[in-house]
């Protein structure tokens, strides 16, 4: 005896696999080529990341990231190409290729806005600025690392002075071997502002909670910074470090940018334990947007960890 519900459900796939009244075969409506709802729009990242350190807030702004090639060219002068790659490989990263970041950090006390170091551009800081919700003049004290393109770029453009209301702090040995040296970047843009800028040296105070170290080697005056509040603790390491990989697995690897390089390893080796051995974030300039994590020893250099939703998380 046939079961009727079983002839009920095979009439219904039957009917299920006929076309609709008046429907095309499946194949006459692929006469074209199917099309994507929206063009694609290209790799992106966000301009800024905020977290709390006590009752200062942080925001590390990403004011340029680009693309370059023959990265050994700047990282690991001292190293064999084999030695390069198979680190990199390592890594998963290509070694011909590298990305590079810039980005500046803003740290509001409570009492001002402090900006370290200004990116390449003024178009680039004050986009990152206006993305987190700040404008060029709400800046009080700008912090001046060192005096590299990449980090002075952002101070002044045609239309001036980037941050009208600002004083500016940046290291004595610093601004004083730049005063001497004929360097077109710090005489247009640094120089201008000599009358609002104050000089610290290692242990000076940019305002409470912040305080310089001095990480000289990569330029002569170059200053990570200390940041403490509420018993938090973050350093600022500029360009002590300048790639995740391969500066910081490798401190001893030459970089084309060490102005000495004996120093700025030496440096390296000394700042970045200090950091690791504390367990203290940090954020590096040109690490990986929002540049922020922590260190662990690893042999003679460090493994980068991000930093995941550590300082994100309230109270």
């Amino acid at each position: 005896m046939t079961d009727p519900t079983l002839t009920r459900r095979r009439a219904l796939f039957a009917a299920a696999a006929l076309p609709l009244a008046g429907a095309l075969p499946l194949s006459a409506g692929l006469t074209r080529p199917a099309q994507a709802a929206a063009d694609p729009q290209g790799p992106a990242l966000p301009l800024f990341q905020r977290f709390r350190l006590g009752s200062f807030e942080v925001t590390p702004l990403l004011a340029g990231t680009r693309t370059t090639d023959k990265p050994q060219e700047t990282f690991g002068l001292n190293a064999s190409a084999e030695d390069f790659a198979a680190l990199a490989a390592q890594n998963f990263l290509p070694a011909d290729r590298t990305q590079n970041f810039f980005t500046p950090t803003l740290v509001n006390t409570g009492a001002e806005l402090v900006l370290f170091d200004t990116g390449l551009a003024p178009e680039g800081i004050t986009a990152a600025l206006a993305a987190a919700g700040h404008t060029p003049d709400q800046i009080d004290v700008v912090v001046l690392t060192h005096m590299h393109g990449d980090h002075i770029g952002g101070l002044a453009g045609d239309a001036g002075p980037t941050f009208p209301k600002a004083r500016y702090v940046t290291g004595s040995a610093e601004h004083n071997h730049w005063s001497q040296a004929g360097n077109e970047g710090f005489d247009t843009k640094v120089k201008p502002l000599n009358d609002r800028m104050t000089m610290l040296d290692d242990g000076g105070t940019v305002a409470p909670g912040i305080t310089a170290l001095a990480a000289f080697g990569h330029s002569p005056g170059h200053m990570a910074y200390h940041l403490e509040s509420g018993g938090q603790r973050l350093i600022l390491t500029a360009d002590t470090v300048n790639h995740y990989v391969f500066s910081l697995q490798r401190p001893e690897w030459e970089v084309r940018f060490d102005m000495d390089k004996a120093a700025a390893a030496a440096t390296r080796k000394t700042l970045l334990g200090m950091i690791a051995a504390d367990r203290l974030p940090f954020i590096g300039y040109h690490m990986p947007f929002p540049a922020l994590g922590y260190l662990e020893a690893q042999g003679d250099g460090f493994r980068m960890v991000p930093a995941s939703y550590q300082l994100l998380m309230e109270g």
